[in-house]
């Protein structure tokens, strides 16, 4: 599967806002810190589905929880 860029500029944003190191995002998300530096640094793309889906898994609940914090 592919990442888009629009999903890896999210990946990113989302990991800086909540100030994740690489190692942070790799335990929260079980994604292996070299698979993310690759895909940040070296614009790998091409993941298994097992990587595309525990990210994207990752990015919808921190949107829900930031959705969550608005309505509060």
């Amino acid at each position: 599967m592919k990442l888009t860029d629009q999903q890896v500029t999210a990946i990113k944003r989302k990991r800086g806002e909540l100030d994740l190191s690489i190692n942070d995002l790799a335990n929260t998300t079980g994604v292996s810190k070299w698979t993310l530096i690759s895909i940040f640094k070296h614009d790998h793309r091409n993941v298994t589905s097992n990587t595309f889906k525990r990210l994207n898994d990752w990015l919808i609940a921190e949107y829900n929880n930031d959705l969550v914090k608005v309505t509060e």
